[in-house]
């Protein structure tokens, strides 16, 4: 069994963000990067299956600059078998990605399972996937928190809107989409994180995946951060006179009573 992993690199939620001179993206210095981690759940999920299922093999694919590489060897190190950086612009949409990612598919020989996290942690989407998926030409499933493997068939617990949940049955080759509680994800071990090192990252330009810069559909400008907090207010006095004070604030300059 041919599986595949797609990973997003993204800020760590704990950088500070600043925007660049133009303000149509955001200062990359400095930042520090991690694999998104709804993604982790899917590399998971996709080392499990392999662990239960003989001959098969994982394989990582990302889009992006560079550095992107830093996070398939994350994800080398934690087991997966290889990976595929396919070189794609600093700013590019989802659409180029998924287009990038699909394009890289298609080369390869056979593909039975992809996995995805549901949605990246900085743009917050939640489409790539579903572009990949139709890109390829395979069903998807999508914010998935439980799955039972079938012969040729898949049965995917999914969360849906008010709390409730369904269940899909899906033929592979297919492409899931991991939610927060699919799974638990495994710490990468120092010698795996050393092995990782040696493992093949076989490097893609556009042109390579039939993907160009005129595929991206959306172009960023004039981000803006949000407004710093206020300072807080420290009420003095007893119970009652902070009460009071209290009530008189949220009145006359919070506005909200």
């Amino acid at each position: 069994m041919q599986i595949y992993v797609c990973i997003k690199q993204v800020p760590d939620t704990e950088t500070k963000i600043k925007l660049n001179a133009d303000s149509s993206w955001i200062d990359t210095a400095g930042i520090k990067w991690i694999m998104s981690p709804f993604d982790e759940f899917a590399v998971e999920e996709a080392l499990r299956v392999k662990e239960k299922t003989p001959g098969a093999t994982v394989t990582v694919l990302s889009a992006g600059p560079a550095r992107v590489v830093d996070s398939i060897r994350t994800a080398l190190a934690m087991g997966a078998d290889n990976g595929i950086h396919i070189e794609i612009p600093e700013n590019a949409d989802n659409n180029l990605a998924a287009k990038a990612i699909a394009g890289a598919l298609k080369k390869e020989a056979k593909v039975d399972l992809v996995f995805t996290g549901k949605e990246a942690i900085d743009d917050g989407a939640a489409q790539t996937s579903q572009l990949i998926a139709e890109a390829v030409g395979i069903p998807c499933v999508t914010v998935v928190l439980a799955a039972e493997y079938g012969a040729g068939t898949i049965k995917c617990k999914r969360e849906v809107e008010g709390g409730a949940f369904e269940m899909i049955e899906v033929s592979t080759p297919c492409l899931i989409a991991a939610q927060k509680g699919l799974n638990e994800p495994r710490y990468a071990s120092l010698p795996n994180i050393m092995k990782a090192k040696k493992k093949e990252v076989k490097a893609l330009k556009l042109a390579d995946v039939g993907a160009s810069e005129a595929d991206q559909k959306i172009r960023y400008k004039n981000f803006q951060l949000p407004p710093p907090k206020q300072a807080g207010k420290k009420i003095s006095g007893d119970p009652a006179a902070q009460a009071k004070e209290l009530a008189r604030l949220l009145h006359e300059e919070a506005k909200v009573i």
